[in-house]
């Protein structure tokens, strides 16, 4: 995934160091046990019963003992969220049009040719023992200990990240934020609602088919309209959404969580503004169907008139098949010790540096603030004196020379507003093609409910 906002003023990438917003679309988090139950799928069921086949999507299925083991997941995380679990019934309908969702977009991966490498996988299990402070052996006892192999695991990670690289080539790649729409925002939308403002958001959706006819459009205007209802009769917000919302929070009870001014639709954000938290929107209309929001909670933001940056440059390789990262720390510490000895960084980031668009200027990264980096090389950067040069750093990125250049206090109030604004719009760009982009694969496929299925839907 790229690590930077794709649209920056003078049209060129950024750099793959520094940091991105990324595709802000809803999958299920690689941690460690929102995994273990669907990997526990595999394992031999004690009940035949349940090896039916539940729904035929294109050329796949769903069994029962699948769709048995992520209900078995949600309702856990349903209980950690304290969030009141909805019928049986309406549970499992909400599930199951998930991991519906999920097959159609593994089968389009596929049909593309999109498949991670092992590389990509291990880095990712990685990343999940890290955020549970474990040691990837460790993390691999934990999931045998609760009946989970690894090889069962390391396929779920796989998926999820096959999802991740079909996102990025389909949606984050593809949204552009021109310079316009910045303006737009900040003439417009910072006369209530400053880029630091956020709000805390909760959200039905009742889907609209893309070629909805007048009768559809009716169909769920009466049905948004009675769950409001519901609401202002004192119905729970967070069951309601898991019955009825066809959002991709649905699972965790509608919750958007905090959202920046600038990630909401306009829509939402007219709406929100006038609102108190513990309030219920009106109906609203989109593109995609008809929403309820509820205001959870608000937050005026703080702006920093001025911060601390650094003017840094950097030399950067790659792992690959065929170049570890201990092959690439032995080859980074050899240019250093050149370096220390009289030859020019600039050179040597030209001939040396895999990221190409800082390498073209001698490895310069330019003036860089606080959190613009990823934390490893942000660090060892804040570390360093005016002219050392570091030792080899590894990042999800790389391995990394470093060297800073200088240090200043800058006002930067205007250009942060606008570096953030094009990130939030980014974000709720690529939050709007999603939607769009998963209804038309989901009209597009083909699912076939069996009978089995069916009960209470």
């Amino acid at each position: 995934m790229n690590m930077v906002t794709p649209e920056i003023p003078n049209g060129n990438s950024q750099t793959p160091c520094l940091q991105a917003c990324g595709v802000a679309v809803l999958l299920w988090a690689l941690c460690l046990l929102p995994v273990v139950a669907a990997a526990q799928a595999s394992a031999p069921s004690p009940a035949l019963h349940l090896d039916h086949i539940v729904v035929v999507i294109n050329d796949d299925v769903i069994t029962d003992s699948e769709l048995a083991a992520r209900m078995t997941e949600v309702k856990r995380q349903l209980v950690e969220q304290k969030i009141p679990a909805p019928p049986e019934t309406a549970l499992r309908r909400q599930v199951l049009e998930r991991m519906v969702l999920e097959r159609i977009q593994l089968q389009h991966a596929n049909q593309l040719g999109i498949k991670p490498s092992e590389r990509e996988v291990d880095k990712a299990i990685g990343g999940v023992a890290e955020k549970n402070r474990m040691t990837t052996d460790e993390l691999f006892r934990a999931l045998r200990s609760l009946g989970v192999e690894p090889e069962a695991y390391r396929s779920e990670v796989r998926d999820q990240v096959t999802i991740e690289k079909l996102l990025e080539r389909e949606i984050n790649s593809k949204v552009t934020v021109t310079e316009e729409e910045v303006d737009e925002f900040l003439s417009g939308r910072q006369k209530q609602a400053r880029v630091d403002d956020a709000f805390n958001v909760s959200h039905i959706q009742i889907g609209v088919p893309e070629s909805a006819n007048p009768q559809q459009v009716q169909e769920a205007r009466r049905k948004v309209e009675e769950i409001r209802a519901s609401l202002q009769a004192g119905a729970n917000f967070e069951e309601a959404a898991l019955v009825y919302s066809q959002g991709q929070n649905a699972l965790q009870g509608g919750a958007l969580g905090w959202k920046k001014a600038g990630q909401l639709p306009a829509l939402f954000l007219d709406a929100l503004e006038k609102m108190q938290p513990g309030e219920i929107s009106e109906i609203i209309r989109s593109p995609v169907g008809f929403h309820i929001l509820k205001l959870n909670d608000r937050q005026s933001g703080k702006r920093a008139q001025s911060v601390k940056q650094v003017h840094v440059r950097h030399i950067v390789m790659r792992p690959s098949e065929v170049q570890s990262v201990a092959d690439i720390k032995t080859k980074l510490t050899a240019l250093r010790q050149r370096i220390l000895l009289g030859d020019d960084f600039a050179e040597l980031a030209r001939a040396y540096s895999e990221d190409a668009p800082s390498a073209a200027h001698g490895g310069d990264l330019g003036w860089v603030g606080p959190g613009q980096t990823v934390p490893q090389f942000e660090k060892t950067m804040d570390e360093l004196q005016d002219g050392e040069i570091s030792a080899p750093v590894e990042s999800s990125f790389g391995v990394h020379l470093i060297q800073v250049l200088g240090r200043r206090v800058q006002d930067v109030s205007e250009e942060r507003d606008r570096d953030t604004a094009r990130q939030q719009i980014h974000v709720r760009k690529a939050d709007e093609q999603f939607e769009q982009w998963l209804r038309r694969l989901r009209d597009e496929a083909y699912v076939e409910y069996k009978e089995e299925s069916k009960e209470g839907s």
